[in-house]
């Protein structure tokens, strides 16, 4: 019997093909890992580089995973060596579709070959992101049974789904801040649907993938949002499934130097005292933004340790406000390189977290139980930073509801909110404890995975 509780003696064979993001690489890594730690064989595809730049698989499973690099086609406009979502700014991701789309062939010859191995082999499941359309398709040629993977919170997918029930809906609702959405939030995610400089919109891509697929995953529990999760059971009449959180191993991915700049800096601060700043790897905010949060730190006197990605087209000296680093220096650091995020977020120093609230890091951060200063930009940021505000884990820094503008003034006392005042911090440090209890449940996520399995064994189109 295998661990996930079925009778089948034998392994799957799954193929994983993630989008070209780390917010999506990683975590397909996970499932991967997770897939192979149970003995069934996991193919990973993605293009040279991304593979490249992986944390290396434990040694354990390592065996189980076999990566398969597709070389990205070139494009028009695309920078020489961009092949992920860190290698070009926000306004050229329509090239890097463009260009992903040129996978569609190779792909669809890897997944032919594969097929054609014979007994043994032939792949059981593809699993695929969000804007796969081909790679549905090809495992539609190929009578592969394929997953569409949808790696956000069931309340922001049901949201936003289209097929949702008016019954889902409301049910989905209870778990949703009374806040709606702003309007500077609502024109960007209009582009799903109007920007097409690839050929095909966002949600053409999203609609068709669904459409070929089989099954639904997404990366969310009933213990975390226990009525989205019961209200969407289908999607599109497709069955939905879920993954557990993924969170990360609370000791990190990666080996990390004792050299290390940021960690170095943690070791001489106060338990409890530093914020943490990072606000994601693929939409940098603008060099004016840049400059409000920095003086909106300086002016709420934390300390804090800022993982700042800079603006493109902006010099060294430019990034940041004259005389920044001066003024703040010995209670505050800044990092335009790599951080160990993980070690950073364990660190006893490490008293609140202010994050852009991509799922990943919402995870992340509640993983170690801190509360949250967020400052949404992109995706499905927003709705995510409303969820937890709806749950007491933090607060919003408040925005102009026309262009997402924000003030040093409202930087600063949303971060004295959370962190200094003692009504404030109480609550939301106690909120964020309540979540830790289940992101930090690690057989509660195994679970999901063990049901995950059953389910692909299970599966009777």
């Amino acid at each position: 019997m295998d661990d996930d509780g079925s009778s089948s003696p034998s392994p799957l064979r799954v193929v994983i093909c993630p989008w070209l993001a780390f917010g999506h690489l990683l975590p397909c890594l996970d499932i991967a890992e997770r897939l192979a730690s149970r003995g069934h064989h996991v193919s990973f595809v993605s293009t040279p580089r991304n593979i490249a730049r992986l944390p290396p698989v434990r040694p354990t499973v390592a065996p189980l995973v076999n990566f398969v690099a597709l070389p990205l086609p070139r494009v028009d406009g695309l920078p020489e060596g961009a092949e992920s979502t860190n290698d070009v700014p926000h306004d050229q991701f329509e090239l890097l579709r463009k260009a992903f789309d040129g996978l569609a062939a190779p792909f669809s010859e890897f997944l032919s070959a594969a097929c054609a191995e014979g007994a043994g082999k032939r792949p059981d499941w593809l699993i695929v992101d969000t804007f796969h359309h081909w790679a549905a398709a090809s495992a539609l040629e190929n009578k592969v049974p394929c997953v569409m993977l949808l790696l956000g919170a069931a309340t922001v997918i049901a949201t936003w789904a289209r097929g949702v029930s008016e019954h889902a809906a409301a049910a989905v609702g209870k778990e949703r801040s009374a806040a709606e959405a702003p309007s500077f939030e609502t024109e960007r995610r209009s582009l799903m649907i109007t920007q097409n400089a690839s050929g095909m919109t966002v949600a053409e891509r999203y609609f068709l993938t669904l459409m070929r697929s089989n099954l639904v995953a997404i990366r969310s529990c009933a213990e975390w949002e226990p009525e989205s999760v019961a209200a969407l059971t289908t999607l599109a009449g497709k069955p939905v499934v879920t993954l557990g959180l993924l969170p990360p191993s609370p000791e990190g991915g990666r080996s990390i130097s004792k050299q290390d700049t940021a960690m170095r800096w943690l070791d001489a601060q106060p338990d409890k005292s530093v914020v943490y700043v990072a606000l994601g790897s693929e939409v940098p905010l603008s060099v004016e933004q840049v400059h409000e949060l920095a003086l909106g730190l300086e002016l709420s006197g934390a300390r804090f340790l800022w993982a700042l990605r800079k603006p493109p087209g902006v010099s060294d000296a430019g990034v940041l406000p004259p005389g920044f680093e001066e003024r703040t220096r010995g209670h505050g650091l800044v990092v335009t390189g790599w951080v160990p995020q993980i070690s950073v977020l364990a660190h006893d120093a490490v008293a609140a977290f202010l994050t852009h609230c991509g799922w990943n890091s919402t995870i992340e951060g509640l993983l170690f139980g801190h509360p949250l200063i967020m400052l949404p930009i992109s995706s499905d940021q927003g709705p995510n930073a409303r969820i937890m505000e709806g749950r007491k884990v933090g607060m919003q820094v408040p925005r102009n509801e026309s262009d997402g503008s924000f003030s040093r003034e409202d930087v600063a006392v949303t971060v004295r909110a959370v962190t200094v005042e003692e009504d404030g911090r109480r609550v939301f440090t106690a909120s964020a404890k309540k979540m830790q209890e289940i992101v930090a449940d690690g057989a509660c996520h195994e679970r999901c995975i063990d049901g995950f399995i059953q389910g692909l064994r299970s599966y009777k189109a």
